[in-house]
């Protein structure tokens, strides 16, 4: 690592609040992008803690507090459960430091409001991310799509089926009211890229919700209409039960832009079979984390394909443009044809691109809090719509501005 930060002038030096999930998925990209160097951490696990010492010969700290004091730390990756955020974000503005935190930004828009306003207080920097909007083949869309080459966008539709609901889960990942089950985690990455696509400004949610098994009692499924200002609209669907796969429609690359099991599904269910209790669930995933007994690290080798977030197809005036792992797919009047995106040799190097843009280059990050907190918006809206059956009207929304021509 310290070899590859040599060659970039001035790496960010990143201090990592919770070493989970999250940052075991961030992993690959930390260790390869030479633009970030870890130089300290904190989780309440101290196998983690040492992990982390062990490869990045950073300092493990022993409070969030101690991490965000310390002088040598520039950024803050503040990567704890949903319900933590704005507290950490606090933690951080209070001492300074810049934060980019994972997504959901939070689990209500007050706390979404507290951390932009702490941010502005201590004159900080915030970016949320990662979300699957940041994806090469999302941006080469949004990018085709301001050319104007194909008119205004008209109708998205977003689609998705994975095992969300069957992986090892902690007890409050299944609890809608502390931040669990789709909605917050995953509509999280699909609404910020159809709100992208379409243009940012959510004009009505009409949502209906599933919650299809007792002994995992948070929503597992969705299906929401959206409108948009200027007359377009979205249908977006997720389905986290585990059985049909959607990677088979996106030429059998998984969510990780690697090649997939085709019956990893299946498996997944399978391995849960095999759990006694809350306590040894939680156990599981734990161990699977960084640090973690079952822990694997990273695949060295550069991934085969993007990132993505399952199928997703923009109805433009003149054309349609299909997502792909590899790029985009135009259909319009000259026929069909493929533009290919370029995709990083670091997994997720887009996070990084925008991290470095605002640490370095001062720039003001697309994935702020205003954009997130309405991303959050509309997945609470969804959440209220299928409860009430009523269409939601967001009223925090903020529109998607192109970027200057010089990042085109």
């Amino acid at each position: 690592m310290s070899d590859l930060a040599s060659n970039v002038g001035n790496p960010i030096r990143l201090g990592v609040l919770g070493l989970g999930r999250a940052f075991t998925l961030m992993l690959p990209t930390f260790l390869k992008d030479p633009r970030i160097t870890l130089v300290a951490a904190f989780d309440p696990r101290d196998a983690a803690g040492k992990q982390f010492e062990k490869t990045f010969s950073g300092v493990a700290h022993a409070s969030p507090d101690a991490l965000c004091a310390d002088p040598n730390v520039e950024w803050i990756y503040i990567a704890t459960p949903h319900q933590m955020h704005a507290e950490h974000v606090a933690l951080a503005a209070k001492h300074g430091k810049s934060a980019i935190v994972e997504k959901p930004m939070a689990i209500t828009i007050d706390d979404c409001t507290r951390m932009i306003e702490a941010c502005e207080r201590a004159g900080t920097r915030l970016i949320i991310g990662h979300s699957h909007s940041f994806n090469a083949p999302v941006l080469l869309a949004r990018r085709l799509i301001d050319s104007g080459n194909f008119g205004a966008v008209r109708f998205v539709h977003a689609m998705q089926y994975t095992d969300f609901l069957y992986r090892p889960r902690r007890a409050e990942e299944l609890n809608t009211s502390q931040g669990g089950g789709v909605v917050f985690s995953q509509a999280a990455h699909q609404i910020d890229i159809v709100r992208l696509l379409a243009g940012g400004m959510t004009a009505s949610v009409r949502a209906t919700t599933g919650k299809w098994d007792a002994s995992r009692p948070t929503e597992g499924a969705f299906t929401a209409m959206l409108n948009f200002e200027g007359g377009a609209f979205a249908s977006v669907t997720y389905n986290g039960y585990g059985f049909y796969d959607t990677d088979i429609l996106m030429d059998g690359i998984g969510e990780l832009g690697r090649r997939k099991d085709p019956n990893a599904h299946h498996n997944t269910r399978m391995r849960l079979s095999e759990v006694v209790d809350e306590a040894h669930e939680a156990a599981m995933k734990a161990e699977r984390n960084f640090g973690g007994r079952l822990f694997v690290p990273p695949d060295a080798a550069a991934p085969e394909a993007a990132q993505h977030f399952g199928p997703t197809l923009v109805s433009c005036e003149g054309g349609d443009l299909r997502l792909t792992p590899q790029g985009v797919e135009v259909f319009d009047k000259t026929g069909r044809r493929f533009i290919a995106a370029d995709i990083s040799a670091v997994p997720r190097g887009e996070v990084i691109d925008e991290l470095w843009d605002v640490a370095r280059d001062g720039k003001e990050p697309l994935h702020n809090g205003h954009w997130s907190r309405a991303t959050l918006e509309v997945c609470l809206a969804i959440l209220e719509s299928s409860r009430r059956s009523v269409d939601i009207m967001p009223k925090l929304q903020v529109g998607y501005i192109p970027p200057p021509p010089d990042h085109a």
